[in-house]
């Protein structure tokens, strides 16, 4: 799984956990509806950490709470 998945597969998470919708996400975070979804389907290679941190704004969470799980433990970045 790749970066863009890991990312995706969490907002989603939590939208689900949330009963949220990515319209009311978009909304609460104050990003663009078209950018949220171009993360959560992957089309975006490199979100902004800002962005990050409105998604987990709207998601009532920081951070931490976002990239604190298994999936993110052992990650591995490719410096092209």
């Amino acid at each position: 799984m790749n970066e863009q998945e890991l990312l995706a597969n969490r907002i989603k998470h939590y939208c689900e956990a949330r009963d949220m919708s990515f319209y009311t996400l978009a909304n609460r975070a104050a990003v663009p509806l078209t950018t949220l979804m171009h993360i959560v389907n992957c089309s975006t290679k490199n979100p902004g950490i800002f962005t990050i941190i409105k998604i987990c704004s709207g998601l009532d969470i920081t951070i931490t709470e976002f990239f604190n799980s298994e999936e993110f433990v052992n990650i591995e970045f490719e410096i092209e």
